[in-house]
């Protein structure tokens, strides 16, 4: 049976050494923006999406280092993202992976162009998989524009933006459900799409990852929401009670914890549903649907 600790963990150091590799050294110059980007992408953290596509590669039968680096930018996108979210003009929040947060260590000037240089090279390194041969041109371009959708004004910003107008406002489900599949359901299912189409899955499979990469992404938020809540500062690395804080709209505003809990064991039971096609190589993506919803950070 596969234990699952075991395996984020070997995925995880894994995902770190090639991160390390991939971005510029902290001595290049300009070394101030290289040191800001390096300080919040080498602090840690789950490596979640890149995990995720690596999952996605292996249940259709590909291998984790065909698909390492494209999975890396994954995490770049990411950390630029909450690099952002963590601004004075966004949440303004001072500790992020149990660390004071970029701006407070970099200034807010630094802090934003460290996210716009980790955005930047994400695509850059997607690009490379084109140039170098390593896969398909015509596959490299359908993930750059998976990835793209999926950052952009219809994806994470949109998702943001929404969040931003509402903060102190009473809003609709359907506005909040718009955010929380945007801001953090959208990357999450472009990572198992961006596994999945890199190792060359069926148009079956890709459709069924799909669905799950949908389902366990707006399971992780609603997951954040609870958490925001009955979590310690310790144990998620950044400020409990955030979202109470900035006035934000959750799922236990709206629905509270009883329904919000119901929803999240529906999407999980969603998630394992549309793996059904699949073997025990989809076993990690299994359990890793488990942890989501259980997890304490």
């Amino acid at each position: 049976m596969l234990d699952l600790k075991t395996y984020l963990e070997q995925k995880r150091l894994l995902i770190d050494q090639t991160l390390e590799q991939v971005i510029p050294p902290a001595e290049e110059f300009p070394g101030s923006i290289h040191r800001a980007m390096r300080y919040c992408l080498l602090a840690g953290g789950k490596r979640l999406r890149p995990i995720l596509a690596i999952a996605a590669a292996e249940a259709v039968g590909g291998r984790a280092d065909a698909v390492l680096k494209e999975a890396c930018a994954l995490e770049l996108i990411h950390t630029y993202s909450l690099i952002h979210d963590d601004l004075p003009s966004m949440d303004n929040d001072d500790y992020r992976r149990g660390m004071p947060t970029t701006h407070k260590v970099f200034g807010e000037a630094l802090a934003v162009l460290a996210g716009d240089a980790l955005l930047t090279e994400a695509f850059r390194l997607l690009s490379g998989g084109c140039r170098n041969g390593t896969h398909r041109a015509d596959t490299m371009l359908e993930i750059i524009q998976i990835l793209s959708e999926a950052a952009g004004s219809r994806g994470l910003i949109g998702g943001q933006v929404a969040d931003l107008e509402s903060e102190g406002k009473v809003i609709e489900e359907s506005i909040l459900d718009y955010i929380h599949t945007r801001k953090t359901g959208r990357l999450i299912t472009a990572s198992v799409l961006l596994g999945a189409k890199l190792a060359g899955g069926s148009a079956d499979e890709v459709a069924c990852l799909e669905a799950y990469g949908r389902a366990i992404g707006h399971a992780f938020q609603i997951t954040d929401d609870i958490l925001d809540v009955s979590g310690s500062t310790e144990r998620l690395g950044k400020p409990a009670g955030s979202d109470l804080k900035n006035n934000k709209a959750t799922y236990l505003s709206i629905c509270g914890m009883e329904e919000a809990q119901k929803r999240q064991k529906a999407l999980y039971e969603d998630a394992l549903n549309a793996l059904k096609l699949f073997d025990d190589k989809a076993e990690p993506l299994r359990l890793i649907g488990q942890y989501i919803i259980e997890r304490a950070t």
